[in-house]
């Protein structure tokens, strides 16, 4: 067994110290541009009302050219509080968010510090750098962040990027603070092939799965305006004009957690494959797995019930919510105060 490259691995943890820093500042450019949302919201009607009354001169035009009428009609006002999001996250008129973009650009520059820290822990150890709940909930925050980014390039998502940074913050607090864990070789039983592919499915499910999460809690704000608004009540607060309508948000969500619970389908397969080449058998109901299987019960009735049984809005929101809860559950208390045959948290006594 090659020994551990300890320099390497205090770069990692500088990097990841670092890291954890840049998401800070991005988080708080990101609330700092939800807070400033009334200000993006007035340019963006103030462009739109500019389009249109471009539009209606050249309507004009056309219709006093053709010689139907002395005069073109008068413009019609924009409408009091226009949608600003379409139902396919594109929104109407160039939204220009300096605040949001350097956000953008900082979780960039997060996440290839993030990336170096994860690898060279990786390569100091010699092997994958997910052997414990230090290094999954790290790896987890890693990817958390690299998907929001690849979504941002088919997507305008910068309004998930409060939510998004700050969960990636406590993950990173989580993983520093209450699972800290100095780095070493893996344990006999987690030095196999199956590591590699079991947690790694585990925790890209996982980083879509808290993507959702902060879509349904969105959605759940998003619908109790709208609610108000059919009422003839305030359409309070305002950045929520810059989110895509609920059921916009409901089926992004739901397409997503689709892909996620297949994804955690193999992880619970790959688990049982692996448990039987490490313990001999393919299921024992230890408590880790039990919980897993929780997990797959609560996405797929979320699935089911939103295909067939018709639970949309708010229900179907509380269960994505619910499943979330549940792999939240699964890493941190699950593994901290529950033995079994999974007690690999690495946590020092």
């Amino acid at each position: 067994m090659q020994p551990i490259n300890l320099q390497l691995a205090s770069y990692s943890d500088l990097f990841m110290l670092i890291a954890a820093l840049v998401y800070a500042a991005a988080f708080i450019l990101f609330a700092l541009d939800m807070a400033n949302s009334s200000r993006t919201i007035r340019a963006l009607e103030a462009e739109l009302a500019r389009e249109e009354a471009r539009e209606d001169r050249l309507v004009g035009a056309g219709v006093a050219g053709a010689g139907t009428g002395p005069t073109a009609a008068p413009a019609t006002p924009a409408a009091a509080g226009p949608e600003l999001v379409d139902e396919d996250m594109e929104y109407l008129g160039a939204a220009r968010r300096p605040v949001a973009n350097v956000a953008v650009a900082l979780m960039v520059i997060g996440v290839l510090l993030h990336a170096f820290a994860v690898v060279a822990r990786g390569l100091a150890a010699h092997r994958v750098p997910w052997g414990n709940m230090y290094e999954f909930c790290t790896t987890g925050a890693l990817l958390v962040a690299a998907v929001y980014l690849l979504f941002l390039i088919r997507k305008d998502i910068r309004f998930l990027g409060t939510f998004v940074a700050g969960l990636v913050v406590i993950m990173m607090c989580a993983a520093t603070i209450g699972f800290p864990t100095p780095l070493a070789h893996l344990q006999p039983a987690l030095q196999s092939p199956w590591i590699v592919i079991h947690v790694s499915i585990a925790v890209l499910a996982s980083a879509l799965f808290t993507l959702t999460f902060s879509m349904s809690v969105l959605q759940l704000l998003q619908s109790r305006r709208e609610a108000r608004l059919r009422a003839g009540g305030p359409g309070r607060p305002d950045f929520l004009r810059l989110v895509p309508s609920a059921r916009s948000l409901e089926n992004w969500s739901y397409r997503i957690n689709a892909v996620a619970f297949v994804m955690w389908t193999f992880t619970v397969i790959a688990g049982a494959i692996w448990a039987e080449q490490a313990w001999g058998r393919y299921w024992g109901w230890d408590t880790k797995e039990v919980w897993s299987f929780v997990i797959w019960v609560v996405y797929a009735g979320y699935l089911h019930a939103r295909a067939t049984r018709g639970w949309t809005g708010e229900r179907a929101a509380w269960l994505s919510i619910i499943g979330f809860a549940c792999v939240v559950f699964n890493f941190t208390i699950v593994n901290t105060y529950f033995p079994g045959l999974h007690s690999y948290a690495g946590i020092p006594e």
